[in-house]
């Protein structure tokens, strides 16, 4: 029996692809000292933010990956990658722009990743979970290769919750009988908008460290004070 086909198109999916492109490389310039890069590592760190999120989505689907089945993906991610590299110190200027090119790449992994994981016949929950790998792979695989601490593990703008969330909202509306490409542009939507607003106000997680003082201080505040 033959598998489903899901077939994204072409033109978003190079968009999404193209976009981690240059957020990599931008990431990648912006190293001074020791952990510099030079061109092929900038462009190789562009490469794996611009295809990593689709690699993981499929080898998670257990499906052929679809970005080694055209020449497009590639050339797409190396030319963003080289775009992002020379044009570093313009995009840099352009803070407010890279940080929503930022939330729209999650999106949009985010999104095609659970779209795809419901049309092969996931359940809710796995699918969100593939969803969200897809999201934040990119940055996983960079952090991994550069020998940096994983982003998404330590306190941040709400990465992850933002991906989750839009995930969840997508899956939820295609289980409530949306179209699932309405239910995907409403995900977008909702993980661009999570996150930007994340990073204006500086929403993040509670630290574990803040979690455990408030523990001790609620658990101390109960035991009498004698007095000699």
């Amino acid at each position: 029996m033959n598998e489903p086909i899901f077939v994204i198109p072409l033109w978003a999916d190079l968009i999404a692809v193209g976009l981690g492109g240059i957020q990599g490389a931008l990431f990648a310039s912006g190293f001074r000292g020791q952990r510099r890069l030079d061109l092929l590592g900038v462009a190789i760190i562009g490469i794996v933010m611009g295809m990593g999120g689709g690699l993981i989505r499929d080898l998670l689907l257990n499906v052929t990956p679809v970005t080694l089945q055209s020449n497009w993906y590639l050339i797409t991610a190396t030319v963003a990658a080289l775009v992002g590299m020379l044009l570093a110190g313009l995009f840099q200027r352009l803070n407010a722009a890279i940080v929503g090119l930022d939330a729209l790449v999650i999106g949009l992994f985010g999104a095609f990743g659970t779209s795809k994981a419901l049309y092969l016949g996931l359940p809710l929950v796995p699918a969100v979970f593939v969803g969200v790998c897809a999201a934040v792979g990119g940055g996983i695989l960079r952090d991994m290769i550069m020998g940096l601490p994983v982003a998404i593990m330590h306190v941040g703008s709400l990465y992850a919750v933002a991906a989750g969330a839009g995930c969840l909202v997508l899956a939820g509306a295609n289980a409530f009988g949306a179209d699932l490409t309405v239910a995907a542009i409403i995900g977008v939507a909702v993980t661009t908008v999570i996150r930007l607003l994340a990073v204006i106000f500086d929403i993040s997680l509670p630290e574990q460290r803040a979690l455990y003082r408030r523990k001790v201080a609620v658990e101390t505040s109960s035991i009498p004070i004698v007095k000699p």
